[in-house]
């Protein structure tokens, strides 16, 4: 086991700020992980929460380490969310770890003690399976409002976080909000959602788009850009495509941002900090603005080579 996973640690792993499109699955159906394999998810979660009956918990634990290791093969980012340490999450986590997953996922993350109470025991198991220590990240899943009054605290509780991911259908329940098929009734828990993360330094993880109209999706992928996400989850496979086009930066828009830079870089030659382009007066913010979607697309370019 040990050599398996010194193969795998070598393997190189999609960066955090390039995972697009976060898909949830069954985590006892092993036709449906291993089918997702081909689904184009960036990453692939085994979901041994709310998509697994307490019943089938025992043989999704049995599986997940085969699972994962399927996913790593395909150069997918591996991943499970596991139950709440007061609900058999322990016993999840102490079975998952031996298929090294990139990211554990902490469903209803209300306390910033809880993400510290799983970097422990994360820690102690990297050791016990030969992990490299630390190499394990943590998510924890924003679903209720006293978890979202607690963002900042809850991602800076442990060097682990990369990311956080806010919920719908449970912060939709936990509010009392009447189910629009657009999700616009949680459209300030996703800005909210949004500003802790950026003020944490953590990727924010949008709410899955939980109505099955391709449409819709496409729809409430373009808000999330809008909005400043650059990953959002799914929980249906037939999203992911979506997902990912709306959130790759495009070569018009690097073409776009190419135009911005060279007209400041013309401006700065005359004395002049600000630029008139297309009959826009654009400031300095702007550049930096353009200078990221130019270097995020080239990020992009380069990892898929």
């Amino acid at each position: 086991m040990n050599g398996e996973m010194s193969r795998l640690s070598k393997r190189i792993l999609r960066p955090v700020g390039l995972r697009r499109s976060w898909l949830f699955l069954p985590g006892a159906d092993r036709a449906a992980l291993e089918a997702a394999a081909a689904s184009g998810a960036d990453v692939l979660i085994q979901e041994l929460e709310d998509f697994t009956l307490p019943e089938d918990r025992p043989a999704a634990r049995r599986i997940s380490p085969d699972v994962l290791a399927g996913w790593k093969a395909r150069g997918i980012v591996a991943t499970v969310r596991i139950n709440p340490f007061a609900d058999g999450g322990r016993d999840d986590l102490e079975a998952v770890m031996a298929g090294a997953p990139d990211a554990i996922l902490l469903p209803k993350s209300n306390r910033p003690g809880e993400i510290a109470d799983l970097d422990l025991a994360i820690g102690a198991l990297e050791a016990g399976y030969g992990i490299e220590p630390g190499s394990t990240e943590i998510v924890p899943n924003i679903e209720l409002a006293r978890g979202l009054v607690q963002t900042v605290a809850i991602c800076g509780a442990s060097a682990r976080v990369s990311a956080a991911l806010v919920a719908s259908e449970d912060m939709a329940n936990d509010l009392g909000c009447e189910r629009l098929p657009d999700l616009s009734e949680l459209d300030h828990v996703r800005r909210r959602f949004l500003i802790d993360c950026r003020a944490a330094g953590v990727l924010p993880i949008d709410m899955p788009f939980t109505w099955s109209s391709p449409d819709g999706a496409r729809a409430h992928a373009v808000s999330a850009r809008a909005m400043g996400y650059a990953a959002k989850s799914a929980v249906n496979p037939a999203h992911v495509a979506i997902l990912n086009e709306e959130l790759t930066p495009s070569a018009e828009a690097d073409a776009e941002a190419g135009r911005v830079i060279e007209a400041f870089a013309a401006a700065r030659t005359e004395g002049r900090s600000r630029v008139m382009l297309d009959g826009r007066e654009l400031e300095i913010p702007h550049l930096r603005r353009a200078e990221a979607v130019r270097v995020r697309f080239r990020e992009f370019v380069e990892f898929e080579r």
